[in-house]
């Protein structure tokens, strides 16, 4: 909330954010949003129901097909331009909204965004599917964490947000995978890979409030259904050797996270379940690596060393935000 000391917001001040309810990415993302304590005067409009009115002037198609805020006076601004303005509106992501202020930078935020609208169909079906088995999906080892009740210390929460970004990012990669390649092999490892992600994923969301996790949930799990898809779109060796660098990272992360609980006592529950996440982690890094039959070349090396870096790039980011 706002400080007693600040000055009440003007209404053309206010934004009307239009936003599509019945898709599960942007259901989320606007999810996060609504979360938080605004710094200016919004209303949410879901523009898949079709007995709320519209802004005049547009039309529902047009509000579905893109991402659209109109202004407190009435203008109406979309795509990235809309985002910019929603960001300014929110505590924690301002800081995106002066990222874009930088001279090119809010067109390359709409390259992005147009990038993304074209995936967006795939990435749908996906979100889709996964929410009908999100309630089948909590298992025993779930259901074992409930009962324990592991509480998180105050220095790990960075951390933790940030196994719960790498395993949403993980968990769209093999999304990423299943929606482009063919082979049969391939598709029976990321379905099975998948699941284990999953449950992973499942047993961090017991451990960390909703509160406490990233705000950017939505671009590491777009930056995730890319890392599968992008090489699944060149055979089975170049998925392989991409997980095989992606769980070389992540053996690392949880093995730091590890050490650091190594003498105490008092966080030994926190401290097993991070190392039976890692030894998943461990034999799907083996597994992708036995399937390379020959080393991989010049250009799969470079995408690989990429994947890795932005791995750990991702991981410093979801740390703080």
């Amino acid at each position: 909330m706002q400080a007693m000391s600040d000055p009440q917001p003007e209404a053309s001040q206010s934004l009307t954010v239009l936003y599509d309810g019945a898709c599960p990415l942007c259901r989320r993302e606007v999810g996060v949003y609504r979360g938080l304590a605004p710094l200016q005067p919004l209303r949410w409009c879901d523009v898949s129901d079709e007995n709320l009115p519209l802004p005049p002037g547009g039309h529902r198609a047009d509000y579905l097909a893109r991402f659209h805020v109109q202004q407190g006076d009435g203008t109406m601004l979309s795509g990235a331009r809309a985002f910019i303005a929603l960001w300014a509106a929110l505590p924690g992501w301002r800081w995106l909204a002066r990222l874009a202020a930088l001279p090119g930078v809010a067109g390359l935020m709409e390259i992005a965004y147009r990038g993304f609208l074209r995936v967006r169909p795939a990435m749908q079906r996906v979100a889709v599917a996964l929410e009908r088995k999100d309630a089948s999906t909590r298992n025993a080892a779930t259901a074992s964490v409930e009962a324990t009740a592991i509480e998180i210390p105050p220095d790990m929460v960075g951390d933790l947000r940030s196994d719960h970004a790498g395993e949403s990012g993980a968990v769209w990669i093999y999304h990423g995978v299943l929606t482009v390649a063919r082979d049969a092999g391939v598709c029976e490892f990321a379905r099975r890979h998948r699941q284990t992600e999953q449950r992973h994923l499942d047993l961090v969301e017991q451990l960390l409030p909703a509160a406490q996790r990233s705000r950017l949930l939505v671009p590491w799990r777009a930056a995730g259904f890319l890392t599968g898809a992008l090489p699944a779109l060149f055979g089975p060796r170049a998925v392989y050797a991409t997980i095989a660098a992606v769980e070389t990272f992540v053996d690392r992360h949880y093995q730091q996270q590890i050490d650091r609980l190594a003498d105490r006592p008092d966080d030994a529950a926190l401290r097993a379940l991070l190392i039976d996440c890692q030894a998943d982690e461990c034999e799907h890094r083996d597994e992708s690596a036995s399937r390379c039959k020959t080393p991989p070349g010049p250009l799969l090396r470079a995408w690989c060393a990429v994947v890795g870096h932005g791995s750990a790039g991702a991981v410093h980011i979801a740390r703080r935000f």
